[in-house]
């Protein structure tokens, strides 16, 4: 077997930078998913805690729907709206080319 050139060993090694960089990175992945359980645990808390219906009036008329369907609807409805919202204002604010 062929021994590996030293300066090649060398450039392969990790300095101090890039290891502090992965573990950032890692530190991160694991916060993301630690956000992600704790999210979906709230969800499924929410959906059980508000199964009961209620009476939601409209323009022409009145219905009753499931709680937890109005929380989540409203919910990604002022999502939706934030985010076009965001779009509208950097689109009007952005510099002409």
């Amino acid at each position: 077997m062929m021994s590996a050139d030293p300066k090649e060993t060398a450039s392969r090694t990790e300095g101090p930078h890039e290891r502090s960089a992965r573990h950032v990175r890692r530190a991160r992945s694991y916060a993301w998913a630690l956000l992600l359980v704790v999210t979906l645990v709230a969800v499924v808390i929410l959906v059980v805690e508000n199964t009961r219906r209620v009476r939601v009036g409209w323009i022409f008329g009145y219905s009753r729907i499931s709680l937890v369907f109005l929380i989540l609807f409203a919910a990604i409805l002022g999502w939706l709206l934030g985010m076009a919202t965001s779009i509208i204002f950097r689109r009007r604010t952005r510099r002409p080319r």
